[in-house]
């Protein structure tokens, strides 16, 4: 792969967004290993994490890129995008999907036998997602749980032993996620309904789409909260979920019904340093 091919592919992926997911799968981690064994998750469980996480992430997009390739080269505001645009072949992304997920399954081997067996479901649930907005404006909320099974999935890589505990985690990631995308969707809503494609935006307009979004936002809090009441964490971590809540509640005072001119910065620009706000602080709070 030349160069021009590597930042190609780079972008596809959209490496800079990786802080989306990756704080949110360590906090599962520390949460684990400070809940379990009172101290730190060992190099060994974070590094296979890491190369889980990243497996499937790199999957998931390339699967979504190339699933999505038809409608995205229909939709002008997306025409433009590596696969529509022919920047890299459809048969380079297939492979590299198929080698993320190998990745993603070594990973789970190296970690623990009850990842290996949960990670058949992962990889279903990741393959489905793109398919959903064919059939249902739930679409968001599938996404969300695909990235929220990160830091449920790092608990018990961590454990290896199954737990209800890390759902409160995996679940504020959710719902956030659901809520940004919502957000970010309504762009999309005469193209979406055109094409019969499904959203809470095509579904229910603008103004009905971003009250879902802060509604799902709403949710978010509420789990972070509800996490550090069950797993007894301190004034930082709660210092780390209100600064999380602030970015929130700013992202819905300057996206409005007939204003999405701040919609990209509002779902991806201040949107990537939620995790890693709270990951930071709840690390104070554990030291």
């Amino acid at each position: 792969m030349d160069l021009n091919k590597l930042k190609a592919f780079l972008s596809l992926i959209d490496i800079e967004h990786t802080l989306f997911g990756l704080p949110f799968a360590y906090l599962g981690a520390f949460f684990a290993a400070f809940t379990v064994y009172q101290g730190w998750p060992s190099f060994y469980s974070l590094f296979w994490i890491t190369v889980a996480m990243l497996g499937a992430r790199t999957a998931a997009l390339c699967l979504n890129r190339v699933i999505d390739m038809k409608i995205d080269r229909a939709n002008p505001r997306t025409a433009g995008w590596i696969l529509p645009s022919g920047q890299l072949s459809v048969g380079l992304i297939w492979v590299i999907v198929f080698v993320s997920f190998a990745f993603l399954l070594f990973a789970a081997f190296k970690l623990n036998p009850l990842c290996l067996y949960l990670s058949p479901l992962a990889v279903f649930i990741l393959w489905v997602y793109s398919y959903t907005k064919r059939f249902t404006w739930l679409c968001h909320l599938f996404l969300g749980m695909a990235i929220g099974i990160g830091p449920i999935g790092a608990w018990f890589g961590v454990t290896g032993v199954f737990s209800l505990l890390p759902v409160l985690t995996g679940a504020a990631v959710a719902f956030w996620v659901a809520g940004f995308d919502t957000m970010y969707a309504c762009q999309d809503i005469e193209f979406d309904r055109k094409h019969g494609l499904h959203s809470i935006p095509s579904n229910f307009g603008e103004k009905g789409a971003l009250f879902f979004s802060a509604v799902f936002h709403l949710f978010t809090i509420i789990f972070l909260l509800l996490n550090g009441v069950i797993l007894d964490l301190g004034i930082w971590y709660y210092t780390g979920v209100g600064m999380a809540s602030a970015i929130l509640i700013y992202q819905h005072l300057i996206v409005k019904p007939g204003d999405l001119t701040r919609v990209g910065f509002a779902s991806f620009s201040i949107n990537r340093y939620v995790g890693l706000i709270i990951f930071i602080t709840t690390l104070i709070d554990l030291i």
